[in-house]
């Protein structure tokens, strides 16, 4: 499997991942602000992630005032943007320097495949704090591991 097919995959296990925390949250009998806001941070993140490869504005604020049905609409949106942005890609493409300014005000400069990696990567790091606030709320988590989405038949 090439890198690039393999970040496409990974894509598609967080898209899934995303939108299985949203339905938790949404059925959540005690919905933690917290949790929403982590998922809002999530979708949040993406899209500014995005706007940094492409070299565009950043679009919408790191940490928004989302409820969950609108991080749910947003992530449907990115979802068919990151499809046709991986269309778009080659492997060469992968290895292109990106140089953007993070929320902190620092220069850095990284791969478009680091940031793909890092995108998934805090997506999971983020959606396994939802699924602490909520086993903490009461209620029960959903299951978004990669392995388990795979054993699902999801990818």
């Amino acid at each position: 499997m090439t890198l690039l097919a393999h970040l496409r995959r990974l894509f598609m296990y967080d898209d899934w991942a995303n939108r299985e925390a949203a339905r938790a949250l949404a059925a959540a009998r005690h919905q933690t602000e917290r949790s929403c806001q982590l998922l809002a941070h999530i979708i949040a993140t993406e899209w500014v992630w995005r706007s940094r490869i492409l070299g565009e504005p950043q679009p919408v604020a790191v940490w928004p005032d989302w409820d969950i049905a609108e991080s749910a609409r947003q992530a449907a949106r990115l979802r068919g943007t990151w499809s046709e942005d991986f269309r778009g890609l080659d492997e060469a493409a992968l290895e292109r320097p990106v140089t953007y300014i993070n929320t902190a005000g620092q220069q850095f400069s990284s791969s478009v495949a680091d940031i793909l990696t890092h995108v998934v990567m805090h997506s999971a790091y983020h959606r396994g704090q939802i699924a602490s606030a909520m086993r903490a709320a009461g209620d029960e988590p959903v299951y978004t591991d990669f392995i388990h989405a795979v054993r699902q038949g999801k990818l």
